[in-house]
């Protein structure tokens, strides 16, 4: 299949050359990926609209918080089925009422600890 032709004016035809030393180009580079842009694409880019917005996105893939985010999973699977029992006039006791509220703070807590870790891995005091 024939190569598409490029309208004469969007056709990249004058050169601009640019001396830098191997850092600087190495900076260049890693900027340019960084963006997601060839060396080029970046340079124009930059020229013209004088910045240019990076976005980030972080992914955490460990185990451990697959695990914690299954167990969260089992544990508002357990409080739906509790919450139907009371909700359907299953037998209500103070005792369970007490604990239903002690579990519940206590995940609370967790939930804290697990912001905190999250703030830690990300860079945030």
């Amino acid at each position: 299949m024939p190569r598409r032709k490029t309208e004469e004016k969007y056709r990249y035809k004058n050169v601009v050359s640019l001396k830098v030393t191997d850092t600087e180009l190495e900076i260049l580079d890693q900027h340019a990926d960084t963006a997601g842009l060839s060396r080029s694409e970046y340079l124009r880019k930059l020229f013209l609209e004088k910045e240019i917005h990076v976005h980030y996105e972080i992914v955490a893939d460990m185990k451990i918080l697959r695990d914690l985010l299954n167990e969260y999973g089992k544990i508002g699977s357990n409080l739906n089925q509790i919450a139907r029992y009371f909700n359907t006039g299953g037998e209500r006791s103070l005792a369970m009422e007490d604990e239903i509220r002690h579990c519940i703070s206590q995940l609370f807590e967790l939930r804290k600890v697990v912001l905190k870790l999250a703030g830690e891995s990300d860079g945030n005091p």
